[in-house]
C-alpha cells in the first residue's frame, strides 16, 4: 500500500479532508475508548459529555466488546468467511479482521468509511493473514449500490457475508431511510448472510441529554433510536439468540451486570 493509493488517495488530499475546529463522531469516539487519534474538540466534547452522562464511557467499551464476541461466533459457529464492515471508525485493538482472522485465517474483510481520519489511518486495517484478505473502500453508506459493487472486487457476493454496522446508522436521521439503506444493502447479499447491527439507543434520559449536547456541538449530529426501531432493521430476518438485547446482554464471555444505553443484534438473511 502506497502512500498515494489511488483507492485511499493521496496523503495530501487525505489531510485536507480533515477538519479540526469541531468534534467528529470517529475521533470523539477513539477518545472515549482510550484512543491517542484525537483533537482537542473532540477531548473538550468528550470530558463535557462524561460530566453529563458518565455511562456513554461504557456504551463505547460494551459496543466494541459486542462486536468481537458477534464476529467470533460468525466465523466459528456459522462458519461465515467473509465480513462487510460499514461505519468502520478508528483502528483500535480487535478490529473486525483480527477477530475474524484469528478465527478462520481465510477470512476475506472489507471495511468502509468515507472519514477523511478514518481514511488516513485505513493502511493500519490494511493487514491479513496469508491465506486471507482486507481491503479498504471509500464509500458513502447513502450509496448502497456502489457498496456492493466495490466490495464485489474483493468478497464473493455468491456467498455469504456477515454486513456489520455498528454506532453508525444513528447518524441517518430519518429512520425509514436508514431502514432503506439497510435493505438495499442486504438485498444485494445471497441467502445465509448475517446482519449485525448496535446502536445507541434513547433507553435513558442520561443518553438523550447526552445526545442533545453532542448534536449542539457542530459535530455530524448523531439520533438515538428506541429499541424497537433498532429491532425495525432485522424485519424479515432469521433473529439469532438472544435477540435484540442490550450489547452487555448478547452472548456474554462473562456476566457483565453493566446496563448500557446500547442495543445489538446479530440476524441471519432466509
Amino acid at each position: 500500500m502506497s502512500e498515494n493509493d489511488p483507492q485511499l488517495g493521496s496523503a495530501a488530499d487525505v489531510r485536507a479532508r480533515i477538519d479540526t475546529s469541531k468534534p467528529h463522531s470517529a475521533r470523539f469516539w477513539n477518545y472515549f475508548v482510550g484512543g491517542k487519534d484525537n483533537y482537542e474538540k473532540d477531548r473538550e466534547l468528550g470530558d463535557h459529555i462524561k460530566e453529563i452522562f458518565p455511562g456513554l464511557v461504557d456504551v463505547a467499551r460494551t459496543s466494541r466488546q459486542f462486536l468481537g464476541r458477534a464476529v467470533r461466533h460468525l466465523a466459528i459457529e456459522q462458519g461465515v468467511r467473509q465480513f462487510l464492515d460499514i461505519g468502520t471508525g478508528l483502528p483500535t485493538a480487535d478490529n473486525t479482521h483480527e477477530v475474524a482472522q484469528r478465527a478462520a485465517p481465510d477470512a476475506r474483510i472489507v471495511y468502509v468509511d468515507n472519514d477523511p481520519l478514518v481514511l488516513a489511518h485505513a493502511r493500519a486495517l490494511l493487514t491479513s493473514t496469508p491465506e486471507g484478505e482486507t481491503a479498504y473502500i471509500d464509500a458513502d453508506l447513502y450509496d448502497p449500490e456502489a457498496i456492493l459493487r466495490e466490495a464485489a472486487k474483493t468478497l464473493d457476493l455468491s456467498r455469504p457475508v456477515a454486513l456489520i454496522i455498528l454506532n453508525t446508522l444513528g447518524h441517518v436521521a430519518d429512520h425509514e431511510r436508514a431502514r432503506d439503506l439497510v435493505d438495499r444493502l442486504m438485498a444485494g447479499l445471497p441467502s445465509g448472510s448475517y446482519l449485525v447491527i448496535s446502536d445507541s439507543t434513547a433507553t435513558s434520559e442520561g443518553m438523550i441529554a447526552a445526545s442533545n449536547e453532542y448534536n449542539k456541538s457542530g459535530a455530524i449530529p448523531y439520533y438515538v433510536r428506541d429499541v424497537e426501531e433498532i429491532g425495525a432493521f432485522f424485519d424479515g430476518l432469521e433473529l439469532l439468540e438472544p435477540g435484540v438485547a442490550q450489547v452487555t446482554r448478547w452472548r456474554p464471555d462473562v456476566e457483565d451486570a453493566t446496563t448500557v444505553d446500547a442495543y445489538g443484534a446479530v440476524a441471519r438473511k432466509p
